[in-house]
């Protein structure tokens, strides 16, 4: 039976999510980097702190089901290529992380990977679910336009990946925004629109999913792969492990092909 949002938020209130969650004893407290660091130079630039700090949307009042606030990586050469637009990656969590404090995010997926490496390729942007919430894709659109108009991103090279809830939100957010992506990497997810999978077939995806996932059964991916294919996307890769229970994204995020992967498509 395929998993549902009831189901999964079943199986979390009894602890079988919580390993979305691999937090390390110590948090580390991000710089809250709001404020601008220096003034825009004559092309319109702004500095943002190396590495990862908290931002908050422009018009909190527009975040809907997400937190204001949400992270940012850049790397240590974000502000020495003044005119260059960037690559970025979107970020969507699991279930685990939900909540209010947004310095959780980093202890999971891919900010995780990432860590404090100071040359990973892309800016990332990590917004996080309020309590009791689930992905709510008009707020994600409202973070989406935003990330347009304030960083140096590249509107063609635009990607998204996110983790069990998070990977519901990926194949949601694609099949009903198609356009706003490159490419796309769900990690042990579902999907809520499955009826609109078609919308989807231009979209590259590379998705994860290991066969024995107690929490979002591995029938959940192969459904969605098999009617992507079905619906003429040439361009679906996808991974299978045998082993390794609901973690799906340790093994994904250190695949570094994926990262490569990413970059070989615009929109």
């Amino acid at each position: 039976m395929l998993a549902t949002r009831k189901t999964i938020a079943l199986l979390a209130g009894i602890g079988l999510f919580l390993a979305s969650c691999s937090k390390d004893d110590a948090t580390e407290k991000l710089t809250n980097d709001n404020e601008v660091l220096v003034a825009p130079n004559e092309a319109g630039f702004v500095k943002q702190a190396p590495l990862w700090s908290v931002k908050t949307l422009s018009n909190p009042g527009k975040a809907g089901g997400i937190n204001p606030q949400y992270l940012l990586y850049t790397s240590s050469t974000y502000n020495t290529h003044t005119s260059s637009k960037w690559p970025v990656i979107i970020f969507l969590h699991g279930i685990g992380e939900r909540g209010t404090n947004i310095n959780t995010i980093r202890n999971v997926g891919l900010p995780r990977k990432i860590g404090n490496q100071t040359d990973f390729m892309f800016p990332v942007v990590a917004p996080q679910c309020k309590p009791d919430t689930w992905w709510d894709i008009p707020s994600l659109n409202t973070l989406y336009d935003e990330l347009i108009s304030k960083y140096n991103v590249d509107p063609s090279r635009i990607y998204l990946t996110g983790l069990s809830m998070g990977g519901y939100g990926v194949w949601d957010w694609a099949m009903l925004y198609p356009q706003r992506f490159a490419a796309v990497a769900p990690i042990c997810g579902g999907a809520d629109y499955i009826d609109k999978v078609a919308n989807m077939k231009n979209v590259p995806v590379w998705t994860f999913h290991n066969a024995d996932d107690p929490t979002v059964g591995v029938e959940n991916t192969r459904e969605i792969v098999s009617k992507l294919r079905a619906a003429g996307n040439t361009r679906v890769k996808y991974t299978e492990n045998p082993t390794g229970g609901h973690d799906a994204w340790t093994k994904a995020y250190n695949t570094a092909e994926l990262y490569s992967w990413f970059k070989t498509y615009r929109k």
